[in-house]
């Protein structure tokens, strides 16, 4: 049987781990919200379990995933981040997505600094692009937050996508170290 650790990163307010089974039921709630659109969604709720399924099985095939992000305070699961890199992709990215009840908390900006930190410091990129819709002001933001520049926009089978560049890891302040303890 194959095995993979998820490594745990904790930031100030967060535990960053892997995915368990209860994660889910929250996962499938976002999923049927217009809120999910930036995400593929509304999804019936057997696609989304296979959705979260897919990102646990890319930390068995990449090495690296998406995290699920909970709440240190309440232990409350407040969604998912990382870094991503599913085949069809041009380059690696850093992503997050939060649940309703977790948006407007800065959640997005800790968990992707602290995942950006460890593809750079860890795994080792040089570069990193986070993809947002072009109505996503929110996502925008956050990319904007982490320094992010929006480079092009693309057209993909999904539709249309903005492509925000991360600084290189040497143009970070101590390369972007001690965002994850």
């Amino acid at each position: 049987m194959m095995r993979y650790v998820v490594p745990r990163l904790e930031t100030e307010r967060l535990i960053m781990r892997a995915h368990v089974e209860s994660d889910i039921e929250s996962e499938i709630e976002f999923y049927q919200t217009d809120a999910s659109e930036t995400v593929g969604g509304p999804m019936e709720p057997t696609d989304v379990w296979r959705y979260i399924s897919m990102m646990m099985g890319h930390w068995a095939l990449r090495g690296y995933g998406f995290w699920a992000l909970e709440e240190k305070a309440t232990g409350i699961y407040l969604g998912r981040a990382g870094p991503w890199m599913p085949m069809g992709y041009d380059e690696p990215e850093i992503g997050w997505t939060l649940m309703n009840h977790a948006t407007g908390k800065g959640y997005a900006t800790e968990a992707a600094l602290a995942a950006r930190s460890y593809a750079y410091d860890v795994l080792g990129w040089e570069t990193a692009v986070s993809l947002t819709l072009p109505d996503n002001i929110a996502s925008q933001a956050v990319a904007k937050r982490l320094g992010a520049t929006l480079e092009r926009t693309f057209e993909s089978k999904y539709g249309t996508a903005q492509v925000w560049r991360h600084p290189r890891p040497d143009d970070l302040e101590n390369g972007g170290m001690e965002a994850y303890a």
